[in-house]
């Protein structure tokens, strides 16, 4: 068989066919892939039936892998999966965010983490007949598209990264002690360098990212307001409608990603599985690495912790 490269999206996003990724891969296919996934920053493979086992292995030839969250803990007997199902927040929170704007909900995986996961694989089990489509925006290309001004600015700036959910009146006690130990901050320079490419990233997860540091609040919510609603802007985006089976694969270090709330209004079901790739800690373009304010780094989960 031989891999083709089919890309979806001007900027980001292609679908990788030719290759069966349920079984072992050679080094030349992976080498193929990775290159393919540094190009286009989101990748998609489809009818590729997997189970737990096959997910992780899959995502052990590019790397160490994390826990399946680093709050939310994994699956029973795969400590690497962390199932993302549509009522996952039952117990939890559920309540929607109050000022809903065009990049509400937009992150990257746990970024209020010293060292954030550097990929995210994601595996479509029970997929809806139409709603539930994740969304990506290309950081590179919306940091390429400032004005010099503007990017320099950036350059120049950090921001300040927490993992504090809200939590519901209907919260467990054991949920509530679990988010209290948990908690996450690190400041992380708003463009980070990324580490294979070279490539200069707008570093900004809206759900994580909150303050710009040694700004006023009302001076770090315009800027950041500025860079989101630039970052989000249609021709940097990418639209996936997902299949039963599909396995979507995706570079936190350059995108991040937006799941809509439609599927909240529908019966349908949806679930899907994640495992994610151990990340580095972010530098940005002066050299300076993140700074970790609370919290400990994200471990590597040894392979021999699934068998």
């Amino acid at each position: 068989m031989t891999i083709e490269i089919k890309p979806l999206t001007i900027h980001t996003g292609a679908e990788i066919s030719g290759v069966d990724i349920t079984q072992p891969l050679s080094q030349g296919d992976a080498g193929e892939i990775w290159d393919a996934f540094l190009k286009w920053k989101v990748v998609v493979f489809r009818n590729q039936k997997m189970d737990h086992a096959q997910q992780v292995a899959f995502a052990r030839t590019f790397g160490d892998l994390t826990i399946g969250h680093a709050v939310f803990g994994h699956v029973d007997g795969y400590p690497e999966v962390y199932s993302v199902a549509k009522n996952r927040w039952d117990n939890r929170y559920k309540p929607a965010p109050k000022n809903i704007r065009p990049w509400t909900g937009y992150h990257a995986d746990i970024t209020a983490a010293h060292n954030p996961p550097s990929v995210s694989i994601l595996r479509g089990d029970i997929i809806p007949p139409y709603g539930g489509d994740t969304f990506w925006a290309n950081l590179v290309v919306a940091y390429d598209s400032l004005s010099e001004p503007l990017k320099k600015f950036a350059e120049s700036l950090r921001g300040l990264h927490k993992f504090e959910p809200p939590v519901g009146v209907d919260a467990t006690d054991e949920y509530r002690e679990m988010q209290e130990r948990r908690k996450l901050t690190t400041e992380h320079p708003i463009v980070r360098v990324h580490p294979e490419t070279g490539e200069k990233v707008l570093y900004i997860s809206p759900s994580f990212l909150k303050s710009v540091v040694d700004m006023s609040p009302r001076e770090s919510e315009q800027v950041l307001e500025i860079f989101w609603e630039h970052a989000v802007r249609p021709e940097f985006t990418f639209r996936y409608k997902w299949e039963e089976n599909d396995l979507v694969m995706w570079d936190n270090r350059s995108v991040v990603h937006c799941a809509p709330r439609d599927i909240y209004e529908t019966d349908f079901d949806r679930q899907l599985y994640r495992v994610t790739l151990l990340g580095d800690v972010p530098v940005g373009v002066d050299g300076r690495e993140s700074v970790s304010i609370s919290g400990q780094p994200i471990t590597p989960v040894p392979a021999q912790a699934a068998e």
